[in-house]
């Protein structure tokens, strides 16, 4: 039987990182759920235990409780005595005097400098070290990227893998008992920024993340009804929905209240109008 070229190249490769005598420096990129530590997958698990260096964000004294939630993962899975934990700072981003654009693409390029003094400070020529994402990596998280922006830089040899999670779509979506969209209608996914470009105008249902000014309170249709999740997952779970009229003030309420006693928020909401079968 023959095997495509691209399978021997990706057998051929992982075969060079079995012994370790490739040179490069192998990055697992671990998908851990959205909070729950019980999200984490089977494949995540015996990713955790390839690693030789775990290597945990940490944002701030306002935000410890998802390093801890990454470290609590740490200890429950991590079976190998000899691998190691690597906290670092992530660095701020800077907003003032910029584009949004602009501020991200500087911000990211500040990453990938961390990364790099991580990877060659911390991690071994063939050893293989992880980074724990929240939810899963290719939704609104830029792990992947950053790690792009080393390789290319060069000055560190890296290649790297992504193990999906169960994102806060997910968790949303079980939380509230709903499926994501209706039947034979699209879905968009976009940010509080972009919402007014998309509903309800375009798409019958609208799933918004990264939301720090609350656009849903600018949605003015009777029909809509609102999906809204915040720290899902997590004991701190917050969950409201409705016709958007009548709970926007009671997430409004809910969400400034939470994020006073928390000091941080991580939120999203799915917006619906329509229902199934109609056309």
């Amino acid at each position: 039987m023959s095997v495509p070229q691209n399978h021997c190249t990706l057998l051929g490769r992982h075969a060079l990182r079995a012994d370790g005598r490739d040179g490069m420096r192998h990055i697992l990129i671990i998908g851990i759920g959205a909070g729950n530590p019980e999200h984490i997958t089977v494949q995540a698990i015996n990713a955790l235990n390839r690693a030789d260096v775990l290597f945990i964000p940490t944002k701030g004294a306002k935000k410890t409780e998802l390093a801890e939630v990454r470290r609590d993962i740490c200890a429950r899975y991590v079976s190998r005595d000899d691998s190691r934990t690597v906290e670092f700072a992530v660095p701020v981003r800077r907003t003032e005097e910029r584009s949004y654009v602009q501020s991200v693409d500087d911000w990211h390029a500040s990453i990938a400098a961390t990364y790099e003094a991580l990877l060659s400070d911390e991690l071994a020529e063939g050893q293989t070290g992880a980074f724990l994402v929240w939810g899963d990596p290719m939704l609104y998280d830029s792990t992947i990227r950053i790690v792009e922006r080393v390789r290319a830089r060069g000055s560190v040899a890296v290649d790297f893998e992504v193990i999906p999670g169960i994102t806060s779509l997910q968790a949303l979506c079980a939380s509230h008992r709903i499926p994501l969209n209706l039947v034979g209608k699209p879905v968009e996914i976009t940010t509080g920024r972009r919402l007014a470009e998309t509903f309800p105008h375009r798409s019958e249902t609208a799933v918004v993340m990264l939301d720090g000014e609350q656009a849903f309170q600018k949605i003015d249709d009777p029909e809509a009804e609102i999906f809204w999740g915040a720290y899902l997952g997590t004991p701190d779970e917050i969950a409201i929905s409705g016709r958007l009229a009548d709970v926007k003030e009671d997430i409004l309420r809910a969400r400034a209240a939470a994020r006073e006693r928390m000091g941080w928020i991580m939120d999203i909401y799915l917006l619906r109008k329509g229902a199934d079968f109609d056309e």
